[in-house]
């Protein structure tokens, strides 16, 4: 049996971090080599950490690329190599080296450069144009990178015809809902049309919006997944593959071709490196046993919630965070995040009742608090507000009160956080959710003051889900806190439902127009309210220029408000 031992290294690197990237690239490449692999693969740009977006345009970026690059390369002695980085001569490409034993052998061009979402390679890379297969003891393999893997007449079809029996495919491959099931189906069908293994890893951890969750996988001609690494965690995952049981002549090519871009030909743009001759090795015996695969559902949504919040406050530099506590849903959430995530001594709730503030809620912000084991500061905000009060009495007499005295309250306290986040060097964790920043339901420079929103992608419906579901492991979250109306308690016996439709019905219409791009008449033609589809879409369309001042947070859904949505804010489309 000709056996060839793959190591996958899913790793957490940070953006701009080379010399902290290639730390962790030559320990995970020792951790292989006393694995005895033949080879170990890194994520797509783990060099440079993805995406390294405009750093892309600095010529000193693209030297030190290249160079921490090379410093990978001469520490692969005895070991075959695959890290992804940025190379450059005339143009920059998203790249792939392949070194064996110290040596680069050669460096692999992306080819299929994403545009859509949160991508925009384009702007950076050009494509490239070559499609390398590599003999290494004896085994042919193909690499390629991330959105290569996903065209079923892509590079695979060139490297497998010229004779790859294993394709090691490098990502940085965001998370979102549903995400796992759609990859491991593309590659199990990959390796199904190409009678070939697939050697798929992914990286983990927070960038800004992102999430990446890893779930590095490896599947056999058949179709199988073999092995699959953890979810939101680093690992190594190493198997050994017995790549002799592959026929290359099984394949039928020609009813597939190579019609990826102009000017290819698969002749001339295909080429074998022949690294290492066969030699029969002795491997230890592997620990084949491994937890059980990732996790599914509300667990994997909680997972990544508590991996983008740590990686985006520990890589920004901070260690605490400060979160508003009202006694409502969002905030009682953002807190136990923040406390899974940082552990509690690093989370300071801050209480701000004011004359409407019940006192259900007032006491449901203590017991959160407590249960959590967090501290909790109290600092009523009556007296700013009656300040403001008699500030703006005279120009406000003669006119009938609304939001703008009702959102006085949520500035007094924006104002507060960031006063204690300036004197503390704490952060500030805002707590709105997904409906209500499609709705414009939250106060610029009140509620929408701070760092970073955990919740920022998590419609409302979903808030609730995820706390019922936290609580069930431990009740942290008050009962009243989870079935009281939702309210923000800015003037007597308001309920959200009083200004927005009820959730469950909101939350649907968003998803259909923000995530799947539904028009008027497509929603209303799937029963919902005409005036209310009107209402919602109206409300969405006309709140943009809040949402382009709010910070950033978590993407968990197919279209999330940042980099995935970027709709004018002078905007008269659609008059509905």
């Amino acid at each position: 049996m000709r056996t060839f031992r793959i190591a996958l290294a899913q790793i957490n690197t940070i953006v701009g971090d080379l010399q902290g990237n290639l730390e962790k690239i030559l320990h995970y490449t020792n951790l292989a080599k006393a694995q005895s692999a033949d080879l170990v693969a890194f994520p797509e740009m783990a060099i440079t950490g993805y995406p390294a977006e405009d750093l892309v345009f600095k010529p000193s970026f693209l030297k030190a690329s290249k160079e921490k690059m090379r410093q990978a390369v001469d520490a692969s002695t005895g070991i075959g190599l695959v890290i992804g980085f940025v190379d450059s001569d005339v143009n920059t490409y998203n790249a792939a080296a392949l070194a064996y034993d110290g040596k680069l052998i050669n460096i692999y061009h992306k080819i299929h450069l994403p545009t859509y979402g949160v991508f925009d390679e384009a702007r950076y890379f050009k494509p490239g144009s070559q499609y390398p297969v590599y003999k290494i003891n004896g085994s042919k393999l193909g690499v390629n990178i991330c959105e290569d893997v996903w065209y079923k007449d892509g590079p695979m079809v060139a490297q497998c015809k010229t004779g790859a029996e294993l394709i090691i495919n490098i990502n940085a491959s965001p998370y979102q809902i549903g995400k796992q099931i759609e990859r491991e189906e593309i590659i199990t069908t990959r390796s199904i049309e190409n009678n070939v293994f697939i050697a798929y890893v992914n990286a983990i951890g927070g960038q800004d919006e992102l999430v990446f969750d890893g779930a590095s996988m490896v599947s056999n001609p058949e179709g199988q997944i073999l092995v699959k690494g953890k979810q939101f965690e680093e690992d190594l995952i190493t198997i050994d593959l017995d790549l002799e049981s592959i026929s290359r002549s099984d394949i039928d090519h020609h009813r597939t071709r190579i019609n990826d871009h102009e000017d290819l030909e698969t002749s001339c743009n295909t080429k074998l490196f022949n690294v290492s001759g066969f030699i029969e090795k002795s491997y230890p015996r592997l620990e084949t046993s491994r937890p059980s695969a990732n996790n599914t559902g509300l667990d994997q949504i909680y997972g990544a919630l508590i991996t983008g919040t740590r990686d985006y406050i520990h890589k920004t530099g901070f260690a605490k965070v400060l979160i508003g506590l009202s006694g409502g849903i969002d905030s009682a959430l953002t807190a136990t995040i923040a406390s899974d995530a940082l552990g509690c001594e690093n989370v300071i709730g801050i209480a701000m009742p004011s004359r409407y503030s019940s006192k259900g809620s007032i006491v449901d912000a203590k017991k959160l608090a407590d249960n959590l084991g967090i501290k909790i500061w109290s600092v009523p905000i009556e007296a700013a507000h009656s300040a403001f009060d008699e500030m703006l009495a005279g120009f406000f007499s003669n006119t009938p009160a609304g939001v703008a005295e009702e959102n006085v309250q949520s500035r007094i306290r924006g104002n507060i956080l960031m006063t204690l986040s300036n004197k503390f060097g704490w952060l500030v964790l805002c707590t709105g959710n997904k409906s209500e920043m499609a709705m414009g339901y939250a106060t610029l420079y009140g509620d929408m003051a701070g760092g970073f929103n955990v919740l920022k992608d998590v419609p409302k419906t979903m808030v609730y889900n995820l706390a019922h579901w936290r609580n069930k492991s431990n009740p942290v979250i008050p009962k009243n806190t989870l079935t009281k109306p939702p309210s923000a308690e800015l003037k007597p016996l308001q309920k959200d439902v009083d200004t927005l439709p009820p959730y469950d019905i909101l939350d649907q219409i968003l998803a259909a127009y923000v995530e799947q791009n539904q028009d008027y008449e497509d929603i209303v033609n799937m029963g919902f309210d005409p005036l209310i589809v009107r209402k919602v879409i109206t409300t969405i369309n006309h709140n943009e220029y809040k949402r382009r001042q709010a910070p950033p947070g978590v993407k968990i859904t197919q279209r999330a408000f940042g980099k995935d949505w970027r709709l004018p804010i002078i905007n008269h489309y659609p008059k509905i």
